[in-house]
């Protein structure tokens, strides 16, 4: 099984927390999937002003899973999508 079958993993990045709900940091992991769908969990549990054990997930569909990432989650810029594993090589046309 080649590494393009395995979904790119990334961490969101808070640098400023405009709705003082997840603090600042590694906020959330996630991955996004070769069709564009990205799967994301919070760390919630980790955050000593948020009142609970859990982390909440949220998932965005295909093919733009992780622009709306960006945009729902990014507030303007103050919070970056930074990706753990490499872009997948384009596949050769061999």
């Amino acid at each position: 099984m080649s590494g393009q079958c395995l979904p790119r993993r990334f961490r969101l990045v808070r640098r400023e927390d405009v709705s003082e709900t997840s603090g600042t940091g590694v906020v959330a992991t996630g991955v996004e999937y070769l069709d564009g769908a990205v799967h994301m969990q919070w760390h919630n549990a980790d955050n000593d002003a948020l009142e609970t054990d859990s982390n909440g997930c949220a998932f965005k569909p295909a093919p733009d899973g992780i622009e709306a990432t960006r945009e729902i989650h990014g507030h303007g810029g103050r919070t970056e999508i930074e990706f753990i594993d490499p872009a997948p090589e384009p596949e050769s046309e061999d």
